[in-house]
């Protein structure tokens, strides 16, 4: 175990034993979002949110955000600090795109093989499964090339190639890199217990076919802010910084994340399959939220106005623009706009 980590390890396991005795008022999920369809309340989207002081004490909670949830893609930052800590050869842009899901835009496709070429890997040696890739205008070029799926497209793609990679440093078997008992993968499992304090209380299979942890929302929102407010030089601080110099490597032309982190000088964003969002500020503040059905449309409304709720966006600029634009869904009727998808009122207060 590394000084960062073994330091890391005691200020979350300090915060952590501070919250136990902190008395949930909702142990439930709570509905998070309504939309509206022509002024009507159609639907509700329920979930549980946690905001996190500096030193990691809740500011606020909102449903059951002690209640076990697969991190999903907001794991890959803490799976990217591990491979760091073993030796990686992954720094700026490269080490970004190990927490990216990316949209396969041709600068992700080059540097994921870039990856892959340098450690004597090609594509065939991913074990993410193929995909087109997700960016409107990169899936009509392969469309109109007759191309067709490739695990490079595939939004984790930038992740696998880093872990094989990093088992390529290591001298361990490339075969077999996704097994939860291939060292990488229990270094990685280590090192996510140390960032959230706490063991997971379930293990799957992510849809990239990595494993996939679960642990309570708190402790993701408190993993988030120790990575976002990290000392210089340390793992963790790296792919923060990583994560912030190159938001065009986390997700890629017009997602929200990308988007945020040019806006917000500082801010670390990172979301997840399945309803699951994360992120921070440099002094440790963060946010991590859930949406109960999964639903895409349901989780920026609440994080937006979780950002709002920690002072983000209060001046006129940019960043206001952005928040303002984001915390308001669409609903269509005929093809155009006929109503909202917007947090709860009071929800914050």
């Amino acid at each position: 175990m590394t000084t960062s980590l073994a330091v890391q390890r005691d200020a979350v396991s300090s915060a952590a034993r501070a919250d136990s005795g902190h008395a949930l008022t909702d142990r439930q999920p709570v509905e998070l979002v309504r939309s509206y369809r022509s002024g009507t309340h159609e639907n509700s989207h329920y979930g549980s949110l946690v905001i996190l002081g500096r030193d990691g004490s809740p500011i606020l909670q909102r449903g059951d955000v002690h209640r076990p949830v697969f991190h999903r893609s907001c794991a890959k930052p803490f799976q990217a600090v591990a491979m760091l800590e073993l030796n990686a050869p992954l720094a700026g842009p490269d080490l970004a795109l190990a927490t990216a899901s990316h949209t396969g835009e041709p600068e992700h496709v080059h540097r994921t093989l870039g990856i892959l070429g340098r450690s004597g890997f090609t594509e065939d040696d991913l074990g993410c499964p193929a995909a087109l890739p997700s960016d409107p205008a990169a899936h009509r070029s392969v469309i109109r090339g007759h191309g067709g799926q490739r695990r490079v497209y595939m939004n984790c793609s930038g992740k696998h190639a880093a872990m094989l990679a990093t088992c390529r440093v290591q001298s361990w078997p490339s075969a077999g890199y996704l097994d939860l008992d291939h060292p990488l993968q229990q270094r990685i499992r280590a090192v996510i217990e140390t960032m959230t304090g706490e063991a997971p209380a379930g293990v799957g299979v992510d849809g990239c076919g990595a494993p996939v942890y679960a642990t309570s929302l708190v402790s993701l929102a408190r993993a988030f802010g120790a990575l976002a407010s990290a000392r210089t030089g340390s793992a963790e601080r790296l792919v923060a910084d990583a994560m912030r110099d190159h938001p065009d490597m986390i997700g890629g032309t017009g997602v929200d994340d990308t988007r945020l982190m040019q806006a917000i000088v500082g801010l670390l964003v990172k979301g997840g399959a399945d309803g699951v969002h994360c992120a921070a500020l440099r002094d440790g503040r963060s946010i991590a939220l859930q949406i109960a059905d999964g639903g895409d449309r349901a989780r920026m409304p609440v994080l937006v106005g979780a950002l709002r709720s920690l002072g983000l966006g209060a001046r006129a600029g940019a960043a206001r623009d952005l928040l303002d634009e984001l915390a308001l869904g669409t609903v269509l009727g005929g093809g155009r706009p006929v109503g909202t998808v917007e947090i709860v009122p009071g929800l914050l207060s």
